[in-house]
């Protein structure tokens, strides 16, 4: 059951207040290289991200807001300021939908109480972050780098914005450590109802970073506490995306798009089921329609596997067979088994693959 948090906007996506928990990820490429930008957001969206956080650090990152708003009026959009709340201030200005600060670097309250007043009036939400490497020095000398001290720090600057009556607050309260990461969500959701950003900050790479986002993630939101994730990669940040809906997933806290499945192969398994399954993942990344595809390598566990299954495959001897909701459609060559399997996906998906997808 998930914890009950406000609901706080950004742009037309809702964080919080019970609604579905969204992902988000963040370009890595020069904001001020528009081109560059452009593409990346593009990408990113096409793997599903529902919020797109850009780095803004100096004039020239201002001065390309404009072109991102205009290109993807849909997408809400989210400044990552740091140290300069002048840039905080234009960022508003350029029709950013939410401002990602950390109010110990932004300049003292006064800064802060002027960047909430804007936004305020601008209808622009804000996320503050208390990561364990950034948290206030005298934090730090009353509590160590420990769970405490990040959900004091966080409750201190949501009160500081509350000052000025600015409540479109959403929380994060991330460290490279996983079960610091998970103490300090745990306890600032005891003691507040500001929706929360899920995140392992420096988790790593594709691979490793994204198994450790999983382990922290999947803990905080099983237990009901979060709002929205970023999967935290050193790499393309699609993978990102691809991640945290993974996740999401697998633990039932979405019902968008294919989830595959997949045997992991012995002795017995004579096709390459390991390849099949790769190429479906990927022909079937943008198909929103919720479908469970088993590809399953022999007899043993195969048609058990595919029956729980709205489609599956299990093949070996040079021939598969196709299921449909645990019934056996047909048996066909080995060769065949990647374009008869993703054209039946398309069909239960409302055409949502075309003939060149499918490889027919």
């Amino acid at each position: 059951m998930r914890k009950p948090a406000r609901a706080v906007m950004a742009g037309k996506i809702q964080i919080g207040g019970g609604a579905p928990i969204s992902v988000q990820s963040m370009t890595n490429t020069r904001t001020e290289d528009a081109a560059a930008t452009r593409a990346q957001i593009g990408r990113l969206l096409d793997a599903g991200c529902d919020i797109v956080r850009i780095s803004v650090y100096n004039q020239d990152c201002l001065d390309a807001l404009p072109i991102y708003r205009e290109e993807f009026p849909d997408l809400p959009l989210v400044a990552d300021i740091h140290f300069d709340a002048d840039l905080a201030l234009g960022a508003i200005r350029a029709g950013i939908d939410k401002i990602r600060i950390n109010p110990g670097n932004i300049g003292g309250r006064e800064k802060v109480h002027c960047v909430a007043r804007a936004a305020k009036e601008a209808g622009v939400s804000i996320r503050v972050g208390a990561n364990a490497g950034s948290l206030e020095r005298h934090v730090l000398e009353e509590y160590g780098r420990t769970a405490n001290a990040m959900a004091m720090s966080a409750l201190r600057y949501v009160d500081m914005l509350s000052e000025v009556d600015f409540h479109d607050t959403v929380v994060s309260l991330k460290a490279s450590d996983i079960p610091l990461t998970i103490e300090a969500n745990r306890l600032f959701s005891q003691q507040s109802d500001c929706p929360l950003h899920l995140g392992i900050t420096e988790a790593g790479t594709v691979r490793t970073g994204a198994i450790r986002s999983a382990v922290g993630l999947g803990i905080l939101l099983y237990e009901g506490i979060g709002d929205t994730i970023r999967v935290s990669l050193s790499g393309d940040p699609v993978q990102e995306v691809i991640a945290g809906r993974e996740i999401l997933a697998s633990l039932g806290l979405t019902r968008e798009g294919v989830t595959v499945i997949a045997c992991p192969t012995c002795g017995r398994t004579t096709y390459d089921v390991s390849g099949i399954a790769a190429i479906v993942e990927e022909k079937t990344r943008h198909i929103k329609t919720p479908l469970k595809v088993a590809v399953m390598g022999c007899a043993v566990n195969g048609p058990g596997e595919a029956r729980d299954a709205d489609i599956g495959i299990a093949g070996g001897q040079g021939q598969a067979v196709l299921f449909v909701k645990g019934k056996p459609v047909r048996a066909i060559p080995e060769e065949r088994a990647v374009a008869e399997l993703m054209a039946l996906i398309g069909e239960m998906a409302d055409g949502a693959i075309s003939s060149t997808e499918t490889g027919i």
